[in-house]
């Protein structure tokens, strides 16, 4: 049987970000009883017990440790599972996340982004590079030794000695995973109806990705997606679920679900979850080309057979150029059974994808 995993979204958040374009509810500062009553109804018809559980939002951390601990106790997760809780440094005390810890959490992952305060301040970030650091160091005493940072880059005026520092805060304060994305300006954000000045174009961005590849190679953070970057043996489960199109429940408005092959998702809708009068959605099956869009994001690549064997076509003789196009000009890897991208490659993934599909 396949792994399965869990994720379980918390809208919540105390504010808005202004590059955000996650569904979430800004302006609080707890998370309301009645919404953890509605994931606990759910979640009594979790067909399995999860190998991976994550709290992801939203923010996550505003939930109290006995919510985690109820929500826990439901799921039920096997020995060993990973169990993930996203949050922001500003939010967590010494007791909260000791009473995550206790509540079955292990690992904890920490929206930095920048070491710099006026970036932070330029974001939306509500805390500063100082309670970052103060919160890794929080964690570290409560027993997290799975600890994950995000750093946002190619942000306005962006520079590879901020790149540098953030990476510095990260290392000091313990992080064993490192997500590393360029900002991009969604639909709908504050960024989008009012943008920054002093982005980087498109070409600065591909360098800025390139040089945090490099760096996090150099800093023993070995690159195992587009975005991700670990210490050995410190690979997030959960995402690789995802990423290898096995089992998962989402549970929350906007949560997305992919179980026996089948896409489902809940609407955006937060009331109506509560309410008990939402229900998941159809979205569509798991295909081949859904493997092949999730494999290329992996630094191990696409199984050809696998590929195959899920119903797609075998590579002809066009595409099969294009690849060895793409490895002469170091974007891929190929070996005849597996095509995977160098971080080159992942910087025109879009383009790629394109002529494979």
């Amino acid at each position: 049987m396949s792994r399965f995993g869990l994720y379980i979204h918390i809208p919540y958040c105390p504010a808005k970000c202004r590059y955000c374009d996650f569904y979430s509810a800004p302006g609080r500062r707890a998370v309301p009883q009645a919404y953890v009553d509605a994931l606990l109804r759910e979640l009594a018809d979790c067909p399995r017990r999860p190998d991976t559980v994550y709290f992801g939002g939203g923010t996550p951390g505003l939930l109290s440790p006995a919510q985690v601990g109820q929500l826990l106790a439901a799921a039920d997760p096997l020995p060993g599972a990973e169990i993930t809780l996203e949050t922001n440094p500003d939010v967590v005390t010494p007791e909260r996340l000791a009473g995550f810890r206790q509540a079955g959490v292990n690992r904890l992952s920490l929206g930095v982004q920048s070491a710099r305060d006026d970036q932070l301040r330029r974001l939306g970030r509500t805390h500063t590079a100082a309670g970052a650091a103060a919160a890794l160091r929080t964690a570290r005493q409560a027993g997290f030794t799975e600890l994950c940072g995000d750093i946002m880059l190619a942000l306005p005026h962006y520079t590879r000695e901020e790149f540098d520092e953030t990476l510095s805060l990260l290392q000091d304060g313990g992080c064993t995973h490192i997500s590393a994305y360029l900002l991009k300006i969604e639909p709908g954000t504050a960024f989008e109806r009012f943008p920054p000045d002093g982005l980087p174009d498109s070409d600065a961005a591909a360098d800025f990705y390139l040089y945090a590849c490099r760096r996090l190679e150099e800093e023993g953070y070995r690159q195992y997606e587009i975005s991700n970057f670990a210490l050995p043996g410190h690979e997030g489960r959960h995402n690789l679920l995802y990423w290898n199109c096995e089992d998962y429940l989402g549970l929350g408005p906007a949560a997305h679900s992919c179980v026996g092959g089948v896409r489902r998702f809940w609407p955006s809708d937060t009331a109506g979850f509560v309410a008990g009068t939402l229900r998941e959605q159809a979205e569509g099956v798991c295909d081949a080309e859904d493997f092949l869009l999730m494999q290329l994001r992996l630094t191990s690549g696409l199984r050809l057979r696998e590929y195959y064997d899920r119903g797609g076509a075998v590579f002809d003789r066009r595409r099969l150029a294009f690849i060895r196009q793409c490895v002469s000009h170091g974007y891929a890897r190929f070996d005849g059974e597996v095509l995977a991208l160098t971080p080159a490659g992942m910087v025109v993934q879009n383009a790629i994808l394109q002529e494979l599909l």
